[in-house]
Parts: C-alpha cells; structure tokens; sequence
C-alpha cells in the first residue's frame, strides 16, 4: 500500500483529476522506498489488515469464471496493493459481467503419476486445480508452490505468461493471510499454468549452451534478442499463437542463455524489468502494446514467488522469465530507438486514471510499474504506465 493514496475520493466518472501538489515527488521517492523494503522484510508490514475480508470476498464472486483470459483475481489483488481496496468489489461486479462461460468440469483425475501427459491440456485445467488443491489441503502451501514452479518453470510462456502472472498475485495475496479463497486462487493460477504450459526453444546440447555467448546483464542482451521477421509475424490471433511461431525461428534458440540466472535475483529482475520499460516506450504501437505490456507484469511476478522458493528454483525462474520476456519482444518489438516526451507523472493521479478505467491491464500495468518504480526510482516506469492507460 502506498501512504497518500485516497481510492475512495477517485471519481465514479470517466475523468481524470489531476490534484496539484497533492503529493510531492521526493516525499514519494521516500514512502514508496520505505514500502518497497518492508515487503522484503515482510509482506504482513506492509499490508496488515488493510485487505480485511475483502479479497476473498473478492475471489468468491470470481470462483466459477472460465479461467482462460480471467485476469479478474489478478486485478482485484493488484487493486488491493495499490491501497484501493475500497473499489475492489465494485470492480469485480462490472468484471464478471464480461463472462459467458463458466470453470470447465472435471474429466479425470491427475496424479504425481500421470501428470506430465497432462501439461499442456487446456481441457484439464479443472483437474489440474483438482490436484494442487488437494496438495494444498495436505502440505504447507509453500512447499507445494516450490514443487509446482520448479516442475512447471519451462513452460512458463502458459497463456502469454498469465499462469505466472495470476500465481504470483494469488502468492502474494495468500503471504499476506492464509484462508481457503486464497489457497483455491492458488490451485487455480498453478493450473492456468499447466493446462497451458507452454515453451520457448532453446539450445538442446550442455555442450551448445557451455559455448553460448557469455553472461550479460539484462540491458545488454536486450541487444542480442533476434526480432521475428514482420512477413512470419501472426496476423491477428492470440499472443499465444504468436510465441509458437518462434519455434520456427532458430535464432531465438540461444536466447535463454543470454543472461546468468545465478547472478543476484533482485537485480536481475530490476535491471530487466526497466530494460523492457523502455523497450515498451521506444516500440509501442496501437498494435503491440498489449504484448510488451506483458514483459514488464511477467517479469515483475517473478518478485512475489522468489521469497518461497528455493535458490535452484529461483534460477530457473529467472531463466525463464528472461525468456519469455525476450520472446514476447521478438514477436512484438520494433528495434525502434524513439523515446516518448517525458511529462511530470503525479502517482495519485496515474492510479486515480488506471482505477476509473475499470481495465484489468491498467491496473496491473500501473501496479507492476509502481512497484517497481519503488525499488528503482526510474522515470520510465512512470511515463511507460501513462502510456498504457491513455491507450486503454
């Protein structure tokens, strides 16, 4: 939560206030530091009590929505973060009317026997939450989410990087209080991933990745990422369809062995998430920008499931978020240099703006920006957020 912020006063209208001098910029820089290190410290610091019972409130209207394309939970939690729970369930009303179809049926069970033949299955997916549930009923849900992230991190591409993304909100949420809404929101973002589990290619060979370009830093390998050829880009059609074609395009096979996956995790990821800031406001089309939204929010995710897992599945994690992140730029960069006119970005305001919205991507978007803004006091993140909703 982020002192200053008054969710309740942001009008029910389409208008967007701007309140001068409402919240200085250095009093900002120092707040929102001082939040970013208490979620290191611990998750409860920071939000106590402010979610109450609204969040579970929140997963229970949302329990039966079809899971593929549901970013309601995610909003909701990302809304809750932002301090602005008061507007959560007002959110989630409007959201839900948007769904036709509801959580698919069961049709046979999954074990630790048979679960591999059923990654990928997107007409599973009920029993896939079937199985992390009962997992979580009977061991500490940290241990399950370890297991699980371990075991699925290859496929972390699953629905354009939403199994990770909707995971991280659920663990984020249930680090904050554990009830049983938040642990079937955590069955049911583990299984988006694997219904959905999706790879990237990558160097077959020990030998192949031990001769790979040297270790680079995010920044400098951004470089090195191959972009997908406009006549072999899809036309239309999901992002998902769009991250397949990359199996067809071998120069993209060494991606994932840019950057060293061992190197200082929290760095990494600061380094690349303001790496595709800025690749999202030197290359953002009306076409693309929901794409290269989603290299900032995935990378960002990695941030809530770090704290849990262990130091081998951290690597791989990492490894893969590059990846995945790297793979949506290919399919949606431009190797475009421009830069947008920076303007003063006042928080209240671009959080008033996302939250009016009611627009899941802006509010995860904006979220994801400002927290990472809060750990690296970039503009980019700011103006890369002010974007985004202007657009949405």
């Amino acid at each position: 939560m982020f002192k200053g912020l008054r969710c309740s006063s942001i009008s029910s209208n389409n208008e967007r206030p701007v309140k001068q001098n409402q919240y200085p910029r250095r009093r900002f820089i120092r707040d929102a530091s001082l939040s970013a290190a208490l979620t290191w410290i611990s998750p409860n610091l920071l939000f106590g009590a402010v979610d109450a019972d609204v969040m579970d409130d929140a997963l229970e209207r949302m329990a039966k929505l079809a899971p593929l394309t549901n970013h309601g939970p995610m909003a909701a939690e990302a809304l809750v973060a932002l301090g602005c729970k008061d507007r959560v369930i007002a959110f989630v009303e409007a959201y839900k009317k948007r769904f036709v179809s509801a959580y698919p049926a069961s049709t046979q069970p999954i074990s630790q026997k048979n679960w591999q033949e059923a990654l990928g299955d997107a007409v599973r997916v009920a029993d896939w939450a079937n199985l992390f549930h009962r997992e979580l009923q009977e061991k500490d849900w940290k241990e399950v989410l370890n297991h699980w992230c371990d075991a699925l991190a290859p496929g972390l591409a699953a629905a354009a990087g939403h199994g990770l993304i909707r995971t991280a909100h659920a663990v984020r949420s249930l680090s904050r209080r554990r009830t049983d809404p938040r642990l079937r929101e955590l069955a049911q973002g583990l299984a988006y991933w694997a219904a959905y589990y999706q790879t990237l290619p990558e160097l077959e060979k020990p030998n192949q990745r031990i001769a790979a370009t040297p270790k680079l830093k995010p920044a400098q390998a951004f470089y090195r990422i191959p972009l997908l050829p406009m006549e072999r880009r899809a036309n239309g059609g999901s992002i998902m369809i769009g991250l397949r074609s990359l199996h067809d395009f071998a120069p993209f096979s060494g991606v994932a062995d840019l950057i060293d996956p061992s190197a200082n995790s929290q760095q990494i990821l600061s380094e690349a998430t303001e790496t595709f800031a800025n690749a999202y406001v030197k290359n953002v089309t009306r076409q693309n920008f929901i794409t290269l939204i989603h290299t900032v929010t995935a990378t960002t995710a990695l941030r809530s499931l770090l704290p849990f897992v262990s130091q081998e599945t951290t690597r791989k994690l990492i490894r893969y978020g590059w990846q995945l992140a790297a793979g949506l730029y290919s399919i949606a960069g431009a190797g475009s240099v421009r830069t947008l006119e920076e303007e003063e970005i006042k928080r209240d305001n671009l959080i008033d703006r996302a939250v009016n919205l009611q627009e899941e991507h802006a509010i995860k978007f904006t979220e994801a920006c400002l927290r990472e803004y809060a750990l690296n006091p970039k503009s980019v993140y700011l103006n890369a957020a002010a974007d985004a909703v202007s657009r949405l």
